[in-house]
């Protein structure tokens, strides 16, 4: 079966995505900066957003274990766009070529629903372009939960292997591999796009 669609991770493959691009700028200390982002702002605490929880519970309870960084950790909230340094180099160009070439376009991001909303309109220019995107914290189900994958197949209109998905994450890709669409480990643009152009998405 030809692939007839994308479907992209966003950060990390679209936007660099970093908890130190905010905290650098808060704390000057590095050996203090890698102590919180080791203890206090951590990943599995990040993840709770991704998976549907609001931050009003999750600062709750961190600001309770860290009173002592209560204002860091209400950073976090205020200014979450500031993770997000950058595009990913050459991403974008790629994504309007694909749209330009009148590919669908989707996307499945492991995200907040409470903070995709204002970064989506910050980005409208890219996001825009796409058909649909899957939030995790909006559904509750997040990557590389099987239940996403078969989510996004229903709610895209994509038969199985019909569509590439795009993650730097292994075991995501891994995951939408085994659950009914191509994958693709990302890196960086270049291989990317000769993947893209063997699939036959790309000239």
């Amino acid at each position: 079966m030809p692939v007839k669609a994308v479907v992209f991770d966003v950060g990390n493959v679209l936007y660099h995505w970093s908890p130190r691009a905010l905290y650098k700028r808060l704390i000057p200390d590095d050996q203090a900066l890698d102590a919180f982002l080791a203890d206090v702002i951590t990943t599995q605490w990040h993840f709770q957003h991704d998976a549907g929880r609001p931050f009003a519970e999750t600062s709750v309870e961190l600001i309770a274990q860290f009173p002592q960084h209560e204002a860091l950790i209400l950073a976090w909230a205020d200014r979450f766009l500031e993770t997000l340094e950058q595009p990913v180099e050459s991403m974008a160009p790629l994504v309007a070529r694909l749209d330009s070439a009148g590919i669908p376009i989707f996307g499945i991001t492991n995200f907040s629903h409470e903070f995709w909303q204002p970064f989506r309109a910050q980005e409208a220019h890219l996001f825009d372009q796409f058909q649909d995107i899957i939030v995790s914290g909006t559904e509750k189900l997040i990557k590389p939960d099987p239940a996403i994958f078969k989510l996004a197949l229903q709610r895209f209109g994509l038969a199985e292997n019909e569509a590439i998905f795009i993650d730097d994450v292994a075991e995501n890709v891994a995951s939408a591999a085994a659950n009914g669409f191509i994958g693709h480990h990302f890196s960086d643009a270049g291989a990317l796009e000769a993947e893209l152009v063997r699939c036959g998405l790309l000239a």
